[in-house]
């Protein structure tokens, strides 16, 4: 990645890091129900599948779960799964990372923030 895209990238989540407190936090109960609208197509929490599991996910350098082969574009992204870059996958996947193979968007900010509560009690 090019110091000038890495810039970009890092003036970008601070951006969205600011504007996270104003849209309120999410709803993990919530969060499982649209997990499993959106997500349990291809992912699980602790199986992989087309997608790699969850538990653990948030924290994790993208690109690292175990016995997942991933694309080399989200294995080379250096990207840490938090608020913010969860929230830019969730929104369109192949804008934060090009050429890497989730095909899945979700649309609704109340969603996207529902999903990641949801994964942070996966982390436990």
């Amino acid at each position: 990645m090019s110091r000038r895209r890495a810039s970009h990238l890092a003036v970008a989540a601070l951006s969205l890091a600011a504007a996270l407190p104003a849209l309120g936090a999410g709803d993990a109960a919530r969060g499982k129900d649209a997990y499993e609208t959106y997500c349990t197509s291809c992912h699980s929490p602790d199986m992989n599948r087309v997608g790699p599991a969850h538990r653990g996910v948030f924290g994790r350098k993208a690109g690292t779960a175990q016995g997942y082969q991933y694309s080399s574009a989200l294995a080379a992204s250096r990207l840490v799964w938090n608020d913010e870059t969860l929230d830019r996958w969730l929104t369109n996947p192949e804008a934060l990372v090009p050429g890497q193979k989730m095909g899945v968007q979700v649309p609704a900010a109340e969603d996207r923030r529902d999903i990641i509560e949801y994964l942070k009690t996966l982390s436990r």
